[in-house]
């Protein structure tokens, strides 16, 4: 269980890592090649999506043929994707980079992937805890990468910059190697196929109520995660304050993703739920009611930090609880394609809606609203295992 947990958070550190810096080239890529923001939105839009796509197939063919050749698949991936995305020139080269190329890397060395492994080899009451050291990794990536990939582009400038995270990225493929194992076959009277688990998780209404859910999540984490530093821009702060921002969330949620990964093995999972989406919306509405200053940024950062990844692992760990391991990864990257459709729609009409209007308020008060949703939905949510009906046996 060590293994599997050290190098699971190890490429969860620098995948996330990487990609959560990536609002940093925003002003740097759109300036250099005279891009209008929605361009650099688009691709990242479309990256998220691209991962939320691939997501299900990439959970599929791991809980197959095991973790380690996806794993393997998406480093390499990840390497490429961001060496094109320093070479590409037009808009439609930068999508497909950027965009398609990372966003497939993404499905293979992100948390679905990492989750089924832990997911089958950690016992059932620490999975909850386990997948939340996990997503804390991933939240220490965004806090220890973030200064280093703004570092980066101020002294190698921005395409240098981009050579040396592809380099990085291929750190991924010797890490692969702690998460080698067998493939995953089912034994009892409840194993069942992939069409039998699609379409029991589809038909039953918790997991549909979960992917609603997630759909918020991934509208307001990517949505300030790429916009914020040109909102703080556009405000008249310097760029130090947008690096030290996404610094902080990333430190906070270090320990906001840990502690609802503990807290989900005492309380109600749907209840951590609902407080995280009711939190993040108070702490919106303070951030734009209240005087705009680097210290009100970095209070809001600090809170949201505590809010941002911790949905992972109480999600997470529902879907596991109520369907079992068997396709854990599989049903996980469904459940975070809805995630991404969110993404997709937070960071493009961030851009999009800023080319109209001139201004993120729009976009701000969306995230408000949906706060409100997600609350509402994720009460309702049972959290018990699902009684199957026991299968035939084969003579």
């Amino acid at each position: 269980m060590t293994q599997v947990l050290l190098c699971g958070a190890a490429i969860v550190t620098l995948s996330m890592g990487i990609r959560h810096g990536f609002g940093l080239w925003l002003a740097p890529i759109t300036m250099d090649r005279g891009w209008t923001r929605e361009t650099f939105a688009f691709a990242i839009a479309i990256q998220n999506l691209a991962w939320g796509a691939a997501g299900p197939l990439a959970g599929m063919l791991a809980d197959r043929f095991g973790a380690y050749r996806v794993l393997l698949a998406g480093g390499l991936l990840y390497a490429v994707g961001l060496v094109l995305m320093a070479l590409s020139t037009s808009g439609l080269a930068f999508t497909g980079s950027a965009g398609l190329l990372i966003g497939i890397a993404q499905s293979g060395t992100t948390y679905s992937v990492i989750y089924g492994v832990i997911s089958r080899n950690v016992a059932p009451e620490k999975r909850s805890w386990a997948m939340g050291v996990a997503a804390a990794a991933g939240s220490f990536g965004q806090f220890l990468m973030v200064p280093v990939e703004s570092w980066l582009i101020s002294t190698w400038n921005w395409q240098n910059a981009l050579f040396v995270l592809g380099c990085a990225a291929l750190v991924i493929l010797p890490l692969a190697r702690g998460l080698k194992e067998p493939a995953f076959a089912a034994t009892g009277a409840h194993q069942q196929s992939i069409p039998q688990a699609l379409r029991e998780a589809f038909g039953y209404r918790s997991f549909q109520l979960l992917m609603a859910g997630y759909f918020v999540c991934g509208f307001q984490v990517v949505f300030i995660g790429v916009h914020m530093p040109s909102y703080l821009k556009d405000k008249g702060l310097g760029p130090e304050v947008a690096t030290t921002a996404l610094a902080l969330i990333g430190l906070f949620n270090v320990f906001g993703t840990y502690a609802a990964g503990t807290l989900g093995q005492y309380l109600a999972k749907r209840h951590i739920l609902a407080a995280i989406y009711a939190l993040r919306g108070v702490a919106i509405v303070a951030f734009l009611l209240l005087p705009l200053t680097p210290m009100s940024v970095y209070v809001f950062s600090a809170v949201m930090g505590l809010l941002w990844l911790s949905t992972v692992p109480p999600t997470n760990a529902v879907v596991a609880q109520i369907f079992g391991v068997q396709y854990m990864s599989m049903l996980g990257g469904f459940v975070f394609l809805s995630h991404q459709v969110g993404s997709f729609l937070g960071v493009w009409l961030g851009g999009r809606l800023y080319d109209l209007s001139g201004s993120y308020d729009v976009v701000w008060w969306m995230a408000v609203a949906l706060s409100v949703f997600a609350v509402l939905i994720n009460l309702p949510v049972r959290e018990s295992a699902i009684v199957r009906a026991p299968r035939p046996a084969v003579a």
